[in-house]
Formats: structure tokens, sequence, C-alpha cells
């Protein structure tokens, strides 16, 4: 096997050299790859095979995996730690409904959200196994997921605009990332729409931004492009932001870029703004329980779109979903006949 290192000299990529054959790339997970080695020469370990851990280095070799979005992925990896310490060392054949529902209902119990987003991951890894041809059932039918309501209140308007003025005191990174706040309450995108965003998508002389929707699979992936028309309040933002791009460089080629240019990951974005939030706990600045997550700003833009233009906006494929989720109004207004 051999080691390579990238020339960042943060990464390494793992090659497999068969004798007489071409060689094999094994990624840049060393564990993975010397798995992947053992495999190759029918040397993998008699009681790994079949394993739940087994199945999940596979299921990560597979491109189903690779079709997930980064969020999803990063939720998975969180979510197999967890479920490594108690499982992972199981057979799938010895994993039935009830350790199941015992591993999601009692020893999850304090955690239901994330207990939920393991059990997802489990019914993925049964699936894969089944392919594989380690277990004949999916153990996790019939095990009851804890279910979670949604959220109820949209940010108050005064409360997010003392937090996102506070924002703009504080350091260069944490002002882009309450910038991203703001674009996020007027244009109401995703994290995963707009943290790749691009200034060749912002058109200033067509008066629009535009954004591939999220959570398109498929064949439909990338078709429905959200045109966002740039308003008075998103033109200052937008002045705001290319001020940040001339003080950068021609480098800079992201609209909310990172400190070294790049755009944002999924989970670097969400551990600064988890940090911004809890500065703002402890100056003062918002409660504990004031504090909203960054997915309320989108139902923020819902609630005050509504009241403002009298209707919910195209935001989802499903408008059911807009108007359940997203539209936190408490009045509702109508005409009398």
């Amino acid at each position: 096997m051999e080691a390579r290192p990238w020339s960042d000299g943060k990464k390494i990529t793992y090659r497999y050299h068969p004798v007489g054959g071409k060689p094999i790339n094994l990624g840049t997970d060393k564990a993975a790859a010397l798995r992947k080695v053992l495999d190759l020469n029918g040397k993998a370990p008699a009681d790994e095979k079949g394993t739940l851990r087994w199945v999940w280095a596979k299921f990560k070799d597979a491109p189903r995996w690779k079709k997930l979005s980064d969020g999803t992925r990063a939720d998975y990896e969180g979510a197999w730690k967890q479920i490594d310490e108690r499982l992972g060392h199981m057979h799938m054949g010895e994993i039935t409904t009830f350790v199941v529902a015992q591993y999601v209902h009692i020893e999850r119990a304090e955690s239901p959200r994330r207990a939920d987003i393991e059990k997802s991951l489990l019914s993925r890894l049964f699936g894969h196994g089944i392919k594989l041809g380690v277990c004949a059932i999916n153990a996790t039918i019939g095990v009851e997921p804890h279910g979670s309501e949604p959220r109820t209140e949209a940010p108050d308007p005064v409360l997010l605009e003392r937090f996102l003025g506070w924002l703009a005191k504080q350091t260069e990174q944490r002002q882009v990332i309450g910038m991203a706040a703001e674009y996020a309450s007027l244009a109401g995108n995703r994290q995963v729409e707009f943290l790749p965003l691009s200034w060749p998508q912002v058109d200033r002389a067509a008066g629009e931004i535009r954004v591939f929707r999220a959570k398109q699979r498929g064949k439909k992936r990338e078709r429905i492009v959200e045109v966002i028309q740039i308003t008075p309040a998103m033109e200052a933002l937008l002045d705001r932001l290319q001020a940040v791009q001339k003080e950068r460089g021609k480098d800079c080629l992201y609209v909310f870029p990172t400190r070294d240019n790049n755009a944002y990951t999924a989970r670097g974005f969400k551990t600064l703004w988890q940090r911004s939030v809890m500065k703002a706990i402890e100056d003062n600045v918002i409660t504990a329980e004031d504090r909203f997550t960054f997915h309320d700003l989108r139902a923020y833009y819902a609630t005050v779109h509504k009241q403002v233009h009298g209707a919910l906006p195209d935001m989802h494929t499903n408008p059911a979903t807009t108007a359940k989720v997203y539209d936190r109004n408490k009045e509702v207004r109508r005409r009398a006949l």
C-alpha cells in the first residue's frame, strides 16, 4: 500500500499496487484503506465480515453514499460514532428489532432527535447489508421514531436586528457569518444553497441572484433554479459583502468566504455559528431562552413574506410543507364577504 501526501500537507491518499495490475485508489481514510487491502487479499478477519462496522465501511464506498448531501453525510458520521460504541461489533444477523428498539427508545431516550437520525442510518445499513448478503431483514422496520414537533416561533425582528448588529462589530469571520444570517432572513435560502454561492451567480445589473434549489434527487438534481430578486435591503447587504471581496482581492470568489477565501463546509459554518450564538448569550445580547437556530431564519423569511405580500413564497417543492413548517404567523387575515 502506498501513501501519497497532498500538496497542503494535511491529507494523504492511499493506493494499493496489485502485482502486474494498475494501482487501486483506496481513498483518504487509513483505517478503511487497510480494510480494503485485507479484503482484496482475502485476509479480512473472519469475525469482522458481516458486522455492522464492516457494513458501514462498505456503505461508505457505495454510490448511494456519494449521492447524499454533505449535511446528511455529516449527520450520519456523527450518528455512527454513537452506534459503533454499542452495536458496531455485532453481526447484522444478530441485531433484531428488539435490539434496535432498546437502543433507540431506552439507551438514546435522552437524545430523541439524534436517536431518530441514528435509526435512519441503521435502516440504510440494513438495506445495504441485505445487498451484501449478510442479513435477510431490515430490523429497524416496526421501530417507531421518537418524532419531533416542528418549531413554532420565528425569530423576533427586534432580537434579530440586535443580534446582527452585534455580529457586525465582531471579528471579520463572525461578520461574514452575520451577513450570511442576514442573507438567509432576506432570501430564505437553505445553507446548502447559499454557502457555495459565488459572485458570478449575482447579477446586480439584472437585479437578481440565481441559486440551485436543494433537495433535488436523481434526474431532478439542479433542475430548479431559484431567482432571488434584489431588493434595497439585499442591495445594501451585497455592498457590504463586496467590500469584503475587494479587501480580499481577486482570489475571493465566494460571496460568504472563509478566512482563506474558500466556501464554508456545512460543519465549519455550523461550528462558527454555534460559537457566535454562545458568545452572544455570554455578552447578554440574547438570552438562552431567546436563542434561535439558523434554520429558523428560513421560517422568518416565509413568515414576514406573508405579512408583507399576503402570500407565502415559493420555497419548497410542496407548498403544503412551506405552510406547515415555515409559516409561523399567529394571525391570519382575510376579508369578509
